[in-house]
């Protein structure tokens, strides 16, 4: 495969970024006036990292390569810091991270790399923080997806966050909620805002909207996996149609996400084997 890391000054995050591009190789077979003058468009996953990591993070600590190499998929990989994939428009001059992925990042790849930018053709996932945007970009933005893979993350119904729940990401009273909740304009403006992933996939269950999505979790995660069982048990209640994929041992770590990235893989639908070196 052929790595690249591109450093560009962003308008939505005002300053500089990186994003890492994984690229189809050359087979050994085709000329390179052929390969590279060819307009081929690949498929794309847009993958994100979790809370703590950058555009790194995925090539660093799983096979992720290999895996696109396997089936000539184009992978982009944006640094989004800690934003939880928002709109943070008070810090210092603005960081717009959920605006930034669709408004500047996606027509940048499609623009100067061979990738497709059909529905059919485009594919998202991510980890833990990258598993919640990941999911909140399906659903407020489910005409540019064909599926997305949500790993160690889960919507919750912010119905039952209360001040000292035991479980952190229901706790008003947790550091990082109460910033994204100010962030936000307080509880009830999240509550109505996009970031309300549980009530907008309630509004879409049913309209044919939604890309195909899957939801995955270790068994050991001990802050998730409750969630995700009882958010398992509100699809099936609701018709919400998904792919869920858990595995007994595993907590929220890198050793499940690099297996779990694989049966995103698989769960994508993807048929193009690589002639590759690999």
């Amino acid at each position: 495969m052929s790595l690249l890391t591109y450093t560009f000054e962003s308008q939505y995050l005002n300053g500089n970024t990186q994003v890492s591009v994984i690229l189809p190789d050359k087979p050994r077979d085709v000329s390179p006036e052929t390969f590279y003058r060819g307009g081929k468009r690949y498929k794309v996953l847009w993958l994100l990292h979790g809370t703590c990591g950058d555009n790194n993070d995925w090539i660093r600590r799983t096979n992720i390569e290999l895996y696109a190499a396997e089936k000539n998929l184009a992978v982009v990989m944006p640094s989004a810091l800690n934003s939880n994939y928002s709109n943070w428009e008070e810090t210092m001059l603005g960081y717009n991270m959920y605006d930034y992925l669709t408004e500047e990042l996606m027509p940048l790849i499609y623009g100067w790399f061979p990738v497709s930018d059909k529905r059919n053709d485009n594919f998202i996932a991510g980890l833990s923080m990258g598993g919640r945007g990941a999911i909140k970009y399906a659903v407020n933005h489910p005409g540019r997806f064909a599926a997305a893979a949500v790993l160690s993350a889960v919507p919750v119904e912010l119905s039952k966050m209360r001040c000292g729940d035991p479980n952190i990401l229901l706790d008003l009273d947790n550091p990082r909620t109460m910033t994204t909740l100010k962030n936000a304009g307080g509880f009830e403006a999240f509550v109505h805002s996009n970031e309300n992933v549980w009530a907008i996939l309630d509004e879409k269950v049913n309209t044919g909207e939604l890309p195909r999505l899957m939801f995955a979790c270790g068994e050991d995660d001990a802050v998730l996996y409750g969630l995700f069982c009882d958010f398992q048990k509100h699809a099936q209640e609701t018709g919400l149609k998904a792919h869920w994929y858990s595995l007994p041992g595993y907590g929220h770590e890198w050793r499940f996400w690099d297996l779990g990235i694989q049966e995103a893989i698989r769960f994508f639908g993807l048929d193009e084997e690589c002639g590759g070196p690999y």
